[in-house]
């Protein structure tokens, strides 16, 4: 697998512009983080539809917050911390609460922060956003699945969370895809183990069961993107048939798609499962593929969890 020859939130950027030539009421926010996010493209073409709230970022929804009141669909952009743990009661409060249709992204999700460290990878900003009530948490594996998903994400009545890595994806999906948000996609059928990834884990589920194939196990991978709501409906179906599931996600285990999937399973359908995320832990600087081998977030970790919660099936 291979990555993609653009940048990921170039393709955010291209569907912003296409979505406010379509829309007038399509505005951005921005925390002083334009050329980080890749905005400025937006805003060369849209200035009069672009606001710089500066390094404010609960301020930045606040006022995002009123101009969705007005009419308007705001975006707002800054790293996944300061877009979820730092302006968590203006979220919920201002945007949730009061039912106002805010879209609001997050660069950098978890070990993607790379060299700006812990104080930028957040490992928890899908537990937060998920405990939100009416909030729409998603995050795309890459450019032809974001394009996909963008015109629902815009036309979506309600608050949603879009978790971007920013910097070029692994290619997983074609342009032109079947994409409903909120439903999950099998990507590999199988009939041993389902390994239930989100992200940039998806790439490396795919890699797992090349890996399990050869010892003789067949893997089941599913794509859930939308993270909520969670396509319960799929997942009961897919642990039915396997017996056993494996969850894998650039996040903290504690809250995010691991847990949601371990509530659905324990409520309708228990079976034996392992969770493949970083292990209550703090961020720290690195590459992104140093930071995966060192939090366990590898192919032949969700290997390792698979090959166990096979084991467990059979005994």
């Amino acid at each position: 697998m291979e990555l993609e020859n653009r940048w990921l939130r170039e393709t955010y950027v291209d569907e912003l512009i296409r979505a406010a030539q379509d829309n007038e009421n399509v505005v951005i926010l921005e925390a002083d983080l334009m050329k980080a996010a890749g905005t400025n493209r937006f805003a060369a073409t849209f200035p009069e539809r672009t606001f710089n709230i500066g390094i404010a970022e609960a301020n930045m929804i606040g006022v995002a917050a009123g101009m969705s009141a007005m009419g308007k669909i705001p975006f707002t952009h800054t790293f996944t911390p300061f877009s979820t743990r730092r302006c968590c009661d203006q979220v919920t409060l201002s945007v949730a609460y009061a039912g106002l249709n805010v879209k609001i992204m997050g660069s950098d999700p978890g070990v993607t922060a790379e060299l700006n460290g812990g104080t930028h990878m957040s490992m928890e900003d899908v537990a937060i956003m998920r405990n939100i009530p009416g909030m729409l948490v998603f995050e795309p594996t890459d450019s032809a699945q974001l394009r996909a998903a963008f015109p629902q994400i815009v036309s979506h009545p309600g608050p949603v969370y879009i978790r971007l890595l920013r910097r070029a994806a692994v290619k997983v999906f074609e342009d032109g895809c079947a994409f409903k948000l909120g439903k999950g996609i099998i990507l590999r059928p199988g009939r041993d183990v389902s390994i239930v990834a989100s992200g940039i884990e998806t790439a490396e589920a795919l890699d797992a069961a090349e890996l399990l194939a050869a010892n003789g196990i067949d893997a089941e991978v599913i794509n859930i993107h939308t993270i909520k709501p969670l396509d319960t409906e799929l997942l009961l179906e897919s642990a039915a048939k396997t017996g056993c599931v494996v969850t894998a996600e650039n996040h903290s285990v504690l809250n995010g798609l691991g847990s949601a999937v371990a509530e659905c399973l324990v409520e309708n359908l228990p079976v034996p499962m392992q969770r493949v995320g970083v292990k209550d832990h703090f961020g720290e600087v690195g590459s992104t593929e140093f930071l995966k081998e060192k939090y366990g977030l590898k192919a032949v970790d969700i290997a390792a969890a698979a090959q166990k919660a096979v084991v467990r099936k059979r005994t």
